[in-house]
């Protein structure tokens, strides 16, 4: 007998999903089972231990410290390029949109070396740097311009398709009533994007934490000092000691995970706001 077109339907559904489940368990499952057994293969005790140690405590915080600022400061720029680009029409305004999607463009590794040339011992800024003993290059202040520079398009591009989509109506019924900029933004804007910037702050806050080829470029892996996490797990395995790697890497998958949480939550109240808008 010939199967039915709901039996068809039924068995292609069935092996696309099976399909789909086995190529997301290679790619992702496997290796995320792969970190968590082996960065506990010794132990809970080694684990905390690992974690403990001086140079992973200090990767820690300047991991910490370089994605707060990165994100506070895209944040700032997110809202005013986004505001910008939404609000305006102005000369270059097509040219700004291109260079705020540029770091999707071009590689990490490039962007450090573009900050070596810049701020290094062979660049015209040198002098002055060093005239006011400004340190950018091996040092936290280079690690957070690199982690800005890669980081910098997620708040804005969140923002900038949904301002767009909302248009100017409200805006500009609050300034006939008399509002002024400032209360235009926080009585009018602002409840409108809130979660959109919620999704774009926890998106730049992942890649900020797990940014490597920039900041590996740029922090002359100096142990203590200009060590992040991804930089301190690539340290302890090429000295050949994985357990103590795959532990670290455990603190960045714990991290990840809360981040991914947001960020469906984010998801789904911009899904619950777009529907309330329609309705």
């Amino acid at each position: 007998m010939t199967p039915s077109v709901n039996q068809q339907t039924t068995l292609k559904r069935s092996l696309l999903l099976t399909l789909t489940w086995l190529v997301f368990s290679v790619i992702f499952l496997a290796p995320l089972s792969v970190i968590l057994i082996e960065g506990l293969s010794k132990g809970l005790e080694f684990f905390w231990q690992t974690c403990a140690n001086p140079s992973a405590v200090s990767a820690l915080k300047l991991t910490l410290l370089a994605t707060v600022l990165s994100v506070i400061l895209n944040i700032i720029f997110g809202v005013m390029a986004a505001w910008c680009v939404t609000k305006y029409d102005f000369v270059g305004k097509k040219l700004l949109i291109t260079l705020i999607d540029l770091p999707f463009s071009i590689s990490p590794i490039i962007v450090g070396l573009i900050y070596i040339l810049l701020y290094g011992s062979q660049s015209i800024l040198y002098p002055f740097l060093m005239k006011y003993n400004l340190q950018v290059i091996y040092a936290v202040p280079g690690i957070v311009l690199a982690t800005i520079f890669v980081t910098f398009p997620f708040v804005a591009r969140s923002l900038i398709s949904l301002m767009q989509e909302q248009g100017n109506a409200e805006e500009e019924a609050a300034r006939l009533l008399g509002a002024n900029g400032w209360q235009i933004f926080w009585h009018v804007t602002f409840p409108n994007i809130r979660w959109a910037l919620l999704h774009g702050i926890v998106m730049c806050t992942a890649r900020a934490m797990g940014e490597f080829g920039a900041v590996s470029i740029i922090s002359g892996h100096i142990e203590g000092l200009t060590n992040t996490l991804p930089l301190q797990i690539e340290i302890l395995y090429n000295e050949y000691n994985a357990t103590a790697a795959f532990s670290i890497s455990l603190i960045l998958l714990f991290m990840s995970m809360i981040i991914l949480l947001i960020r469906q939550w984010c998801e789904r109240k911009i899904t619950n706001a777009h529907s309330e808008t329609g309705q």
